[in-house]
This record gives C-alpha cells, sequence and structure tokens, in this order.
C-alpha cells in the first residue's frame, strides 16, 4: 500500500510561497531532486501543478542538476486534483469527482511513497485522514505572508525525527498521533 506524504519547504514563520522564498542551495535541490526520483508518482493541487509544469519544457540557463530534476519530474506519475481545469500535461492524470475514492484507490493500487504537493490539497487529505506524514523544511527566512503549510487546523501530530538538511534547511517529519 503506498504511503501519502507531504512535505515543503517553508519560512520560519510557516509559510510555503515558492515564488517568494529564495531557491535552495544545491545540496538541499540535489535532496529534493533525489526525493522526486525515488516517488511512486505526485498527487498535485491545481495552483502547484500549473507552477510544476515549469519543469515539462527545457531551458536553455539550465544547469545538469536542474536538468536532472526536471527529466525525474517529467518521468514520474502524477495525478492532479482540479474542478477547472480540462486537461493536464504528459504523465499526469486529472482527477475530478469523489476525491476520496480516487486517493484511496491510489494507495492500494501503489507501493512506494506518493507526494501530496499543494497545502490545499493536503488540507483536504488530511481532513479524509489519508496523509501518512508530514516533512517541513525549515529554511532560514521569514516571509510575512503566503501560504501557510498548514492551511486548515494542524491535526494531531507525533514527532518522529528531526535532521538537517542540505545548506541551511532543518527538516521535521511527524506522523498523525
Amino acid at each position: 500500500m503506498a504511503r501519502f506524504v507531504f512535505g515543503m519547504s517553508q519560512s520560519l514563520d510557516g509559510y510555503v510561497d515558492h515564488l517568494e522564498l529564495p531557491p535552495p542551495g544545491p545540496a538541499l535541490f540535489h535532496h529534493f531532486c533525489e526525493w522526486v526520483r525515488s516517488l511512486t508518482g505526485s498527487v498535485y493541487g491545481r495552483r502547484l501543478y500549473e507552477i510544476m509544469r515549469y519543469w515539462d519544457e527545457d531551458h536553455p540557463e539550465w544547469d545538469a542538476d536542474e536538468r536532472e530534476f526536471a527529466a525525474a519530474w517529467r518521468g514520474q506519475p502524477k495525478w492532479v486534483v482540479s474542478r477547472s481545469l480540462k486537461s493536464v500535461g504528459p504523465h499526469a492524470t486529472l482527477v475530478e469527482g469523489d476525491l476520496a475514492g480516487a486517493m484511496r484507490g491510489l494507495k492500494t493500487r501503489f507501493e512506494g511513497e506518493i507526494e501530496v504537493a499543494g497545502p490545499n490539497l493536503a488540507r483536504s487529505l488530511t481532513e479524509l485522514g489519508l496523509i501518512d506524514e508530514y516533512r517541513l523544511y525549515f529554511r532560514p527566512f521569514v516571509l510575512g505572508r503566503g501560504q501557510p503549510f498548514f492551511a486548515g487546523a494542524r491535526p494531531p501530530l507525533r514527532l518522529v525525527a528531526g535532521e538537517p538538511v542540505g545548506e541551511d534547511a532543518f527538516r521535521l517529519t511527524y506522523v498523525p498521533a
């Protein structure tokens, strides 16, 4: 059975705004690349999926690490939860209708980790009791605004690990209590 994991970089004040946080350093970027490569797939909300579509097209200014990340991201199955999108890109499946049934189906049909990408989607899956692990990557920045990691009420959690990752991040790993 697959496990749903919600993990994102966030500011010290709890925001996950990808457009405001500085890009990760090389070691943290490599960590995320390795994680994406190991995933069974990713479930995206519409907004974050549209941001991540950046990786669908090659960019001449990319370095080797960015090309490596793009290759890993492109090859992975993606499920996009949206009521407004009519189509999605390569290796992606649009999820409409019964969110709970579709997500439970993914968990039973696959093995390994499936990333939950996006705080609003994570809130919905948390309310359904479907997220198995939360990974909070704290970075030394304060934004004061943006999308919070927990888009809804924070669920009861139990800390299972904490460790430095990359140049400037500290990862806290929690499971539902």
